[in-house]
């Protein structure tokens, strides 16, 4: 299928729409359901005007749930919910001043894409020569003018995803709210779907709250992320620091793909240094390897590592910080360790390789020029300005 980004030529009065901006305020939000289940627990965030926020996590963490009490279609057990200076807990959804897209797009199939688009502005009593214009606008921005015609069962998955942006974009709200809205593309028009709507957005510069499973999708979009588990959030940042700086074990595996590799080691201190060691050794037999990394001296905190020597702990470690070159292998003072090659993946510009070191599995993102084969037995090295320390017992991350 053939797409296309956006029109640049677009009206330009469409372009010079001012979207009623607003902040939303979640304090201290609840949702409680019958027989004591807790989905959301004590949610609090600011999302200033015009900020882009995605709300990420794994399946039945609260996202969506969250999503459906800011639009109102889930009552808020406990909290306060604020759209601009308005508190709107007890507002119904359509005076929320709200637009959402859901996961399926919920277009009527017996009404054509221009019939979809101005339902919402029928039912609102919007003069008919208004609704014209607005849904005719808002089709040359989507690139969907020449659809307008159509019904949903005509278009393809794409084309439909931009009929329900549409539907939203003509009500000119404060606030989109977007469910999960590329899950049900395939993968090469999700990616181009999700530029297209990063672009929606700087256009028409409003609040946009996204939902989301997919990590890359929040990683490329958002101004901020909400990192939720089992109905808490876990960290709220922008996406780069997400990435560097993980508050929990959990965080730092959620974000980055492939994920980062934990190992199970034990904190050491060698003099006035740090080390981390793992592996494994058999004192009967001699057999398997003891591996140790230092921890670079501008890591090396010792309030927070001197209460964890001699005890154990999770080295993190990202593929793309374990290199099979040789340039890294010869320069490389700590850290360098032996490992079988199971599976290669190539993927065009890099390639993965999954490796074993002493029982414990590792993912190395290398470059595309590598030699490793599956069978081999290999040298690599961790970066250890690249290395993260996790408390085995609380998870948290005491360095990045």
């Amino acid at each position: 299928m053939t797409t296309r980004l956006w029109s640049i030529n677009c009206n330009n009065k469409f372009r010079e729409v001012l979207f009623k901006m607003a902040s939303v305020s979640l304090r201290e939000i609840y949702k409680k359901y019958p027989g004591g289940v807790i989905a959301v627990s004590d949610f609090n965030i600011e999302i200033k005007d015009k900020e882009f926020i995605i709300l990420v996590g794994p399946s039945g963490c609260g996202k969506s749930t969250t999503l459906r009490m800011i639009a109102g279609l889930e009552e808020i057990s406990e909290g306060e919910l604020y759209i601009g200076d308005r508190l709107v807990n007890d507002i119904a959804p359509k005076d929320r001043d709200i637009a959402m897209v859901f996961q399926n797009y919920a277009l009527y199939p017996h009404m054509t894409v221009f019939e979809n688009m101005a339902f919402g502005l029928k039912l609102r009593k919007v003069p008919k020569d208004e609704i014209a214009k607005k849904v005719e606008e808002a089709a040359k921005v989507l690139d969907i003018a020449h659809l307008l015609d159509r019904k949903p069962k005509a278009l393809s998955g794409g084309q439909r995803q931009r009929v329900a942006l549409g539907r939203a974009i003509v009500r000119e709200p404060k606030v989109f709210l977007l469910d999960e809205p590329l899950s049900n593309l395939d993968a090469k028009l999700r990616a181009q779907m999700r530029t297209e709507i990063s672009k929606l957005h700087k256009r028409l510069g409003t609040t946009f709250i996204y939902v989301t499973h997919d990590q890359t999708e929040a990683m490329t979009m958002g101004d901020r992320i909400v990192v939720m588990k089992d109905g808490y959030i876990q960290q709220i940042d922008t996406p780069q620091n997400l990435y560097n700086y993980p508050v929990n074990q959990f965080v730092a595996g959620f974000i980055g793909s492939p994920q980062m590799n934990f190992i199970d080691a034990k904190l050491l201190k060698q003099g006035s240094k740090y080390v981390v060691e793992f592996g494994s050794e058999d004192t009967k037999t001699s057999r398997g390897v003891k591996y140790t990394i230092e921890v670079p001296e501008a890591k090396a905190d010792p309030e927070a590592l001197e209460p964890l020597v001699d005890h154990e702990i999770v080295l993190g470690i990202r593929p793309e910080c374990i290199h099979d070159e040789e340039m890294f292998l010869s320069a490389a003072k700590t850290g360098v360790i032996n490992a079988n090659v199971e599976v290669t993946e190539m993927m065009g510009a890099e390639t993965y390789l999954y490796l074993n070191c002493e029982g414990i599995p590792l993912t190395a993102r290398v470059s595309p020029r590598s030699t490793a084969r599956p069978q081999d037995v290999i040298q690599v090295a961790l970066d250890p300005n690249r290395m993260h320390i996790f408390d085995k017992e609380t998870e948290k991350s005491v360095i990045n």
